[in-house]
């Protein structure tokens, strides 16, 4: 686990919309340009998309920037804490088969991107 890592997981005090900024950048393009040119791939992060979705309208949050920032953080957080941190920026996978072998953290982070985007919150 880098430093970068456990920082990027603890910087709760990011604004919302620069946490999902980041998040984009840092796996949500690669994650998403796999996904678009494969629909397997697409459905699984749509399956994720609405899992996301459902967690937060559950959880009595709406489908915003801070909610959606909220959930990443948490899934961020898990995965440092399960010793699977995030990739480095740049790092991410870039293939569609990278993607489809990726964990179920980095799928639901993608998710959480995608539902960003679709709200045009990105």
């Amino acid at each position: 686990m880098t430093n970068e890592s456990i920082a990027f997981a603890a910087t709760a005090a990011v604004s919302a919309d620069t946490y999902l900024d980041e998040m984009m950048a840092r796996v949500g393009v690669d994650g998403l340009t796999a996904a678009f040119a494969a629909p397997g791939l697409l459905a699984l992060v749509d399956q994720h998309a609405a899992a996301v979705r459902e967690a937060l309208l559950g959880a009595g949050r709406t489908i915003d920037a801070e909610g959606l920032a909220a959930y990443a953080r948490s899934i961020v957080a898990g995965s440092v804490r399960m010793r699977r941190p995030l990739p480095s920026p740049g790092a991410a996978p870039t293939t569609v088969a990278g993607w489809a072998n990726a964990g179920w953290p980095l799928l639901r982070l993608v998710a959480v991107c995608l539902v960003a985007e679709s709200a045009g919150l990105l």
